[in-house]
């Protein structure tokens, strides 16, 4: 595998750091180098966030990306979603939550648009907002193909506590059937 640069906004307390996280250490797991470089205000909540995740089957000697290296992100803030997005790559693909991120014209024109309503899905579907980085895992995933999905689903429930294993499977398959469905269009 090349390397795979994804990036993750939002603001804080959304759990973007937790799904870099994830990414990271599945890939560890697979004997690759998987790393995770957050940004994030001072402001503990409501701050703008940007998580970078690095996979590669070599070594990891520059932990940043530079602007235009992204070939993926995600993102669920829009003060977010302005501030970062000039590190996607013309033609790169980026996720929104269209309930809370509106991109321009021109934005749609330079990058792959996707509109998935992750909040919606993990509060209305899944019943538990906290899931959304899961879900937003698992579009990341199924979008980007990086890691095999049983390994990202075991270190996901690795991080957890057991008794909410079962919501946060379901959070991942929801993620996957709507990015998959995304995809079609």
């Amino acid at each position: 595998m090349a390397r795979t640069l994804m990036r993750f906004t939002g603001v804080g307390g959304q759990g973007v750091l937790l799904a870099g996280e994830i990414f990271a250490a599945a890939k560890i797991k697979t004997g690759g180098h998987g790393l995770k470089t957050a940004t994030y205000t001072s402001q503990v909540r409501g701050g703008p966030t940007v998580v970078d995740i690095t996979l590669d089957d070599d070594e990891i000697y520059y932990p940043y990306a530079n602007d235009g290296e992204i070939s993926f992100m995600l993102s669920v803030a829009q003060v977010s979603y302005d501030q970062f997005k000039k590190g996607v790559q013309d033609g790169g693909t980026i996720v929104v939550d269209p309930n809370l991120v509106k991109p321009s014209d021109e934005d749609r024109k330079k990058w792959n648009v996707i509109e998935i309503p992750i909040i919606t899905i993990a509060k209305e579907e899944v019943g538990n907002v906290i899931t959304q980085s899961v879900v937003a895992l698992a579009i990341a995933n199924t979008i980007m193909k990086p890691l095999d999905r049983e390994v990202l689903i075991e270190t996901m429930l690795s991080k957890v506590p057991a008794k909410v294993h079962d919501v946060n499977k379901t959070a991942y398959d929801l993620g996957e059937k709507y990015a998959n469905e995304a995809m079609k269009k």
